[in-house]
């Protein structure tokens, strides 16, 4: 069995809701998410975020735009949808109520602000 591969998908999971969590509140680079996550402990490469972000766009969950007049290197700005509020929503309430659950032995890390305010908004 392969730890690390497993827990890399898991994770994958909460990254997303973290995304999600931040395009709630405004538009996000993904730059700025590397650092986000960062911030949080979890060192996420470029070859991992970005074709996620691509991955959460053709999926539905955010637009992205370009500001081509910066050139070929511009970064690219990502908004949350309808269908990405709702997304993050649900994975909120399935990532609480697992660590609400009392039979996992595992400390969970809990932020400040929960993602359910940022992703309860209409």
């Amino acid at each position: 069995m392969d730890l690390k591969r497993i827990t890399h998908k898991v994770l994958l999971s909460f990254w997303k809701v973290h995304v999600l969590h931040h395009a709630a509140k405004g538009e996000v680079i993904g730059n700025w998410m590397l650092e986000a996550l960062r911030h949080h402990g979890h060192v996420v490469s470029p070859g991992t975020l970005y074709p996620m972000l691509k991955r959460m766009e053709r999926h539905g969950w955010l637009t992205s735009t370009v500001d081509s007049a910066r050139g070929p290197k511009a970064p690219r700005s990502y908004k949350i949808t309808k269908e990405g509020r709702a997304a993050c929503r649900a994975r909120c309430q399935l990532a609480l109520a697992f660590a609400a659950c009392g039979k996992c032995s595992m400390p969970f890390k809990t932020s400040p602000t929960p993602p359910m305010r940022a992703c309860s908004k209409p």
